[in-house]
């Protein structure tokens, strides 16, 4: 909690910042959550027809389908490189599509940008209908219009992608400081002069950021989007789990796994080596100037608009750091690595002018067929499944991820041992992708909502594990350990210093996965997992696209409404 001494109380003048409701209306709307998620709960266990007898039944089916599964039977080492390499360049030409694309509409979509007004509501209604969208329903579209193939996955990955990439830098454009943009457009420079020599330097390393974390999701995807036929080692999964040969499909996700799990720890190794640079060198110029005695000169001249000084420079450099020392040469070199990477993996989707040109009547005939949408009660039904499957998956889902959490978690797990033994099965739990538990328990317990939810299950519980124990290490020790130096029991001291502390992070990060799961439940039905996602597909199938057009706008508008609901929440909880 904020302290409220004279020494650290904001003076009158001061701007308080948004007013947070009081503890108690805090409070009701915490226990209305939990409320909702109670009923919600018992409404989906309804719905599917879940019980302790039918949870026991489909569990020992399950473990029937893994043991018929062992030993797993690896693919041949070359097919093996191959289908990694195609997935990888997959998941690179997309998200590098992506980033070029979120670029201008990021700009255009921001507050801050000051061109023609009217681009805006397009530009921001593009970032929420491709974010709320799974790409694996872009890749259903893309199959259909482009044919089977990489070329189809990367499309998909890519369209998807620009929703997160553009709203995360549409943020930093927003906060970047207005002063340097300003002064360039009193000399009479136009808008893009003034993005892409004012404001991009600015916000490169935040977007540098975004795009490695969203590769590392895109690289997630692109291993499961084979399902549908776009490419990928998705592509020999599919057919072992269709041929029941079971060994084979035992070995691919074997590999899917170990590719997930190395390439989670590349990116966190890369990420760290690219934004460490960025976050050491103002430390490192503020001491040059109070040394030098230029921090009141470099202020005036950014005041003023100078570009002749210290202001010209990039965030975070000095003067005396211009040069080609080692940093900016590896720099230079990664970018120049990371370029032909991305040219080589668009080279890999055989682009070729006779099947792109060929692809428009395909197009055409897509985009004329989805006008108008054929709303319908089957289609309203479909997505009430899918909303009520994910709801309560991942309300189950945060409650025993909050127990796994707490096991976990430094200062609340009850032996350090067994913190590392959790974390470790956590880890290789969310590796495997949603859409590999939905098609384990689709082969094992057969079509429908139940698979879907049991699968959601599993990664909910997992991702809102992770996220929790997150936030408890990250809370106020005083408390906790002020209770337990006066004798206070473990439960006491959890109770009266730690849980209030986290009650706000429970509910936000908990909404967070619900979020996630109701994108989610749309992938597992094009599984056959329940959900409207299994319409969807048919809906492509049988070239009805009126009725695909009516589940896009069901999925964005309902995936939109739960984020609303969430956003809303947080900010009166946090």
């Amino acid at each position: 909690m904020v302290s409220t001494t004279p020494a650290t109380r904001a003076p009158a003048t001061a701007d308080p910042g948004p007013l947070r409701p009081p503890w108690s209306a805090r409070a009701l709307i915490a226990a209305g959550l939990l409320v909702a998620a109670v009923a919600v709960t018992w409404l989906t266990f309804w719905w599917i027809g879940l019980s302790p007898a039918s949870l026991a039944a489909g569990l020992d089916d399950t473990a029937r389908l893994l043991r018929r599964m062992w030993p797993p039977d690896l693919p041949r080492a070359g097919d093996v490189a191959w289908m990694i390499v195609e997935t990888l360049l997959i998941a690179v030409a997309g998200t590098g599509l992506a980033a070029l694309a979120s670029v201008p509409l990021a700009f255009v979509a921001a507050r801050t940008h000051k061109g023609p007004r009217w681009l805006r509501p397009p530009a921001r209604a593009v970032v929420v209908l491709t974010r709320a969208v799974p790409t694996l329903a872009f890749a259903i579209l893309f199959v259909r219009i482009f044919g089977l193939g990489p070329l189809a996955g990367a499309l998909a990955v890519a369209v998807h992608s620009v929703g997160m990439i553009a709203k995360l830098l549409t943020d930093a454009v927003e906060e970047t400081d207005p002063v340097p943009a300003e002064a360039a457009r009193a000399c009479g420079a136009g808008e893009v002069q003034v993005a892409v020599s004012t404001v991009l330097p600015r916000v490169f390393p935040a977007l540098a950021g975004i795009v490695l974390y969203r590769l590392d999701i895109n690289i997630r995807a692109s291993a499961v989007l084979g399902v549908v036929g776009a490419g990928g080692i998705g592509v020999a999964l599919q057919t072992a789990l269709g041929s029941l040969n079971y060994h084979r499909a035992a070995g691919i996700i074997c590999v899917i796994v170990v590719l997930v799990l190395l390439l989670e720890l590349l990116s966190v190794a890369v990420r760290r080596t690219v934004l460490r640079p960025g976050v050491r060198r103002p430390t490192v110029r503020r001491r040059t100037a109070s040394r030098t005695g230029r921090r009141d000169a470099g202020a005036a001249g950014r005041t003023a608009g100078d570009t002749t000084g210290t202001a010209a420079l990039p965030a975070g450099r000095a003067p005396h750091d211009v040069g080609w020392d080692r940093g900016r040469v590896l720099r230079v070199a990664g970018a120049v690595a990371t370029g032909v990477v991305f040219l080589v993996s668009l080279w890999s989707l055989d682009p070729d002018p006779g099947r792109l040109s060929g692809a428009w009547p395909n197009l055409r005939a897509v985009l004329t067929g989805m006008w108008p949408p054929a709303f319908s009660g089957d289609l309203l039904m479909a997505v009430l499944e899918s909303l009520l499957m994910a709801l309560g998956a991942a309300a189950v889902g945060a409650a025993c991820g909050l127990v796994l959490a707490l096991l976990t978690a430094v200062n609340t797990t009850p032996w350090r041992p067994l913190s590392a033994v959790v974390r470790v099965l956590l880890v290789v739990v969310r590796g495997i992708p949603d859409l590999v538990y939905a098609l384990l328990f689709v082969a094992a317990l057969g079509l429908g909502p139940y698979a879907g939810f049991l699968a959601l299950w599993i990664s909910s519980t997992a991702l809102a594990a992770k996220f929790f124990a997150d936030s408890l290490e990250q809370l106020d020790p005083l408390p906790h350990e002020a209770l337990t130096s006066v004798g206070a029991r473990r439960w006491q001291a959890f109770a009266a210093g730690i849980w209030p502390q986290f009650v706000p992070s429970f509910t936000g990060n908990g909404l967070f996965v619900a979020d996630l799961a109701l994108r989610e439940s749309v992938v597992l039905g094009i599984a056959g997992a329940g959900g409207v996602g299994y319409l969807m597909q048919e809906s492509i199938a049988t070239l009805r696209y009126d009725t695909t057009a009516a589940i896009v706008i069901a999925i964005a508008v309902v995936v939109y409404a739960i984020e609303t609901l969430a956003r809303i929440a947080r900010r009166h909880l946090l």
